[in-house]
């Protein structure tokens, strides 16, 4: 029994031994982790935004586009209208769920533009954000090209159109319906935008409603499924210049051609123009309309109702 004893004793001592030294490697393991996280860590904030709206621009075209080519390339076998709407909105809804605590999750140069004229997010900020989002449309334009290259190749034998039975351009950007004239595509985006950012600085009013922290981005997305079913047969709703002109820019690189800007009477720049006067008209309405009657509760200088709107409704700064 004295042996045996003396065996269990020495046993525990060197499980003891053997569990220290497993914590102490699992300790310096997490050392050099948060070291290695610490060197890529980025100290500028309009950096991380800037990261950020690429990211989530890129994580919108790769999952929205997805959708759609998933559809036309299966002769809409795998979905269609309503799927690919679906698409789009919960791609929104997963983009500003993985940006909007550092950058808003604008997604979308319509909307930076409207924060800047409206006083909720700094002009020296636009172009940071705007490029970004472009260039992540563009990434996310190329991944999708890449995921569904061998679909598409049997789907067209090789030869990428614009228009006619096999067209697949329309995977990418929007394009016009044979019967829309410029006038009528313009209006179509202007009001849709107009629209769209009317409920968004709703969704985010604090002094309204609004949306219950956290659950923001799902309103969003059913607000962008509601646009796209109701006004997006005319033009595809883009609603968006960076999901529209940062693929079709990808698309005329990679095979579609320069057709791919001259399709629809030179169709491509009404979803550029269209949504940043859409934009920057639905915030005034909605300011106008709304924003500029509530109550403040209390006397309060102009100055610092200024900056109580700028702090509580700047997208950026998401509750």
């Amino acid at each position: 029994m004295g042996i045996q004893s003396l065996q269990r004793r020495m046993t525990g001592t060197e499980n003891s031994k053997d569990s220290r030294r497993s914590s102490k490697y699992s300790m310096v393991a997490k050392q050099e982790e948060r070291s290695c996280l610490n060197r890529l860590k980025l100290r500028n904030s309009l950096a991380k935004e800037t990261l950020s709206e690429f990211f989530g621009t890129c994580l919108l075209i790769t999952l929205g586009c997805s959708c759609v080519a998933s559809s036309v390339l299966s002769d809409g076998k795998a979905g269609g209208f309503l799927t690919n709407n679906l698409g789009f909105a919960m791609a929104v809804t997963m983009a500003i769920y993985a940006t909007g605590g550092v950058s808003g999750g604008h997604i979308n140069p319509a909307v930076s533009f409207a924060m800047c004229i409206t006083g909720r997010l700094e002009w020296v900020k636009l172009p940071f954000y705007v490029s970004a989002q472009f260039l992540g449309a563009i990434t996310g334009s190329a991944l999708v090209f890449g995921v569904y290259y061998d679909s598409l190749m049997k789907y067209t034998g090789g030869v990428f159109t614009v228009d006619g039975p096999n067209a697949t351009a329309h995977i990418f950007a929007t394009y016009p319906a044979p019967y829309l004239s410029t006038i009528n595509g313009l209006a179509d985006q202007i009001l849709s935008t107009a629209l769209l950012l009317i409920m968004v600085f709703a969704i985010f009013d604090k002094k309204n409603i609004a949306a219950p922290k956290g659950l923001e981005p799902i309103a969003v997305g059913l607000l962008i499924m509601l646009l796209g079913l109701s006004l997006g047969s005319n033009c595809g709703g883009a609603m968006n210049p960076a999901r529209d002109l940062g693929p079709r820019i990808f698309t005329a690189a990679a095979g579609w051609g320069y057709e791919v800007f001259t399709t629809g009477n030179n169709f491509w720049w009404i979803p550029v123009v269209g949504p940043l006067v859409g934009g920057a008209l639905g915030a005034y309405v909605y300011i106008l309309c709304i924003e500029a009657h509530h109550h403040n509760g209390q006397e309060s200088t102009n100055q610092d109702v200024d900056t109580e709107q700028f702090e509580k409704h700047e997208l950026a700064n998401m509750p």
